[in-house]
């Protein structure tokens, strides 16, 4: 039963297509988030003159973009992080291993969080009594 639950060498060249997938399109989100970000604060907005100076209700409102976009980030950071440590059980062959207990990680699990390091059981256990 063990050897069916083994990934075959052509089920983990499609994780890591979907890896490298996912990497290139959080990549490009993440420059994208980061360009908004610098140039939100650079440009001034519409129709400020230089002699008005900003509402303080606009300030409020530039002030919490900017810290959505910085967490929206930080999490993209995170997930591309896992994904790299995830290419790396690939070439390491424990790819699909669970980290907490050993055992195989379902396929679907996999194939819904490809960078997932963890079986369902082991992810709840790590998540604590709030799930």
């Amino acid at each position: 039963m063990a050897s069916d639950s083994r990934l075959k060498p052509g089920e983990l060249e499609g994780y890591r297509k979907a890896l490298l997938f996912l990497r290139a399109r959080l990549q490009g989100d993440l420059d994208q988030m980061t360009e908004q970000a610098l140039h939100r604060g650079g440009e001034g907005g519409n129709g400020n003159l230089s002699t008005m100076p900003m509402h303080l209700a606009d300030l409020g409102t530039d002030n919490y973009e900017q810290e959505f976009t910085l967490g929206l980030i930080e999490n993209e950071q995170e997930t591309l992080g896992e994904i790299s440590e995830a290419l790396a059980r690939l070439d390491g062959g424990t790819y699909g291993i669970c980290g907490g207990c050993g055992k195989p990680i379902a396929k679907a699990r996999l194939q819904a969080l490809p960078y997932t390091r963890y079986c369902i059981e082991c992810a709840r256990a790590h998540e604590g009594p709030s799930a």
